[in-house]
């Protein structure tokens, strides 16, 4: 099925997609459940506080429907997905049987990343694309600045995650081209060369981890003041119930802490891209 093809995510999508649109429905009505469980929330706070046990069944109800979906997706996911790492495990050995036994071991590891990306990662970004749609409107629901402040939140990330995309590919790069020499260096039997080559994994995972940390802690800094400042605004609303704070509250964590996927994801994109690029070539760097 992958002959002739490049071994790519937009590939596997397409070749795949009946198995993968399985996964996505699931997810959608995962999803869709989950994000309305503050709502729900906020609704049987204040429907409790009158005397009205209506929105709390509901809310139970809704939990229920939830843990099935959420079991049978994982079910089904993980054979799914083996099925599509067996069969381009098959393409890439049959591509790269002429390179040096380090390299094709590399790469067969690496090409793995792809389908993991398609099975962990894109539920997330499902997840996180439903969660922040539904986030949204509530807040606007509520308070256009509410909405506004979280839009300002996800456009400065993605400005953020934009200065440093070019050094996460080349910093990918290195680790990369180092993981590709190991089986090598085993077989020489040489202690420091593999000192040498544990060393430089470190230094390559230094560098990533740095970038990492002050690209993330920028954008926390950020989240924290968009929380404060939408905690302060919900209780200066007059007409606020507790269950109106409450909802406001949690759906600007929830906006905040799905939107966080969106660098997150242009991260694994990058170190993907950086591994189809290279899975793509029958040459060693």
């Amino acid at each position: 099925m992958l002959q002739n093809k490049q071994l790519s995510l937009k590939h596997l999508l397409l070749i795949f997609r009946g198995k993968i649109l399985v996964t996505w429905a699931l997810v959608g009505f995962e999803n869709l459940f989950l994000a309305l469980i503050p709502l729900l929330i906020g609704l049987a706070i204040d429907d409790l506080l009158a005397g009205g046990y209506d929105h709390l069944v509901r809310l139970a109800s809704l939990m229920c429907i939830l843990v099935i979906i959420a079991m049978g997706r994982r079910l089904y996911d993980t054979r799914a997905y083996g099925t599509v790492r067996v069969q381009l495990g098959q393409e890439l050995h049959r591509r790269h049987q002429d390179l040096p036994v380090s390299a094709h071991n590399a790469r067969l590891n690496m090409a793995r990343e792809l389908v993991d990306f398609l099975e962990a990662k894109v539920p997330e970004i499902l997840t996180a694309l439903i969660q922040i749609l539904v986030a949204f409107s509530v807040l606007a629901f509520f308070h256009l600045q509410l909405a506004l402040s979280a839009a300002a939140v996800s456009v400065i990330m993605i400005i953020f995650y934009s200065l440093v995309h070019t050094r996460f590919y080349q910093l990918n790069s290195g680790l990369n081209s180092q993981m590709e020499k190991q089986v090598h260096i085993l077989e020489t039997g040489k202690a420091m060369s593999m000192l040498s080559h544990l060393q430089n994994i470190r230094n390559w995972e230094v560098k990533l981890s740095d970038t990492e940390a002050i690209l993330y802690g920028s954008i926390f800094i950020l989240i924290i003041a968009f929380i404060v400042h939408n905690l302060w605004f919900s209780t200066s609303l007059s007409d606020a119930t507790t269950g109106n704070i409450y909802s406001i509250v949690s759906y600007s964590w929830t906006y905040v802490e799905s939107a966080i996927m969106l660098p997150f994801t242009l991260q694994s994109l990058t170190r993907l891209s950086e591994i189809t690029d290279r899975i793509n070539h029958n040459s060693e760097d």
